[in-house]
């Protein structure tokens, strides 16, 4: 039985993305050209309420791809496969073609 993470209040749950190492001609790429630090948002909270009670939603949604900060989130590991919790003030953007 595979498990879901529902993240609670403010919190989206993000798989990073691993740039190629090598073209597909075979050609290694340095290190700092596969460093853009980007997610896909694979689950988000329901928000938070402000001190006025009204409630302040995400400003992202499911399969949006985001800038992630350096360092941060926290690690969670679902199965085989890793993930991390970013709080919503904590993404930097999102990524558009």
């Amino acid at each position: 039985m595979a498990k879901r993470l529902i993240p609670s209040l403010n919190r989206i749950l993000v798989e990073k993305i691993v740039p190629p190492s090598k073209t597909s001609a075979g050609i290694l790429l340095p290190e700092k050209t596969t460093k853009l630090n980007s997610g896909k948002v694979v689950a988000v909270g329901p928000g938070f309420h402000c001190s006025n009670g009204n409630l302040i939603p995400i400003s992202v949604k499911e399969g949006d791809t985001v800038l992630l900060p350096e360092y941060g989130g926290t690690e969670v590991k679902l199965g085989d496969k890793e993930y991390h919790l970013y709080k919503d003030d904590d993404i930097l953007g999102t990524l558009h073609d």
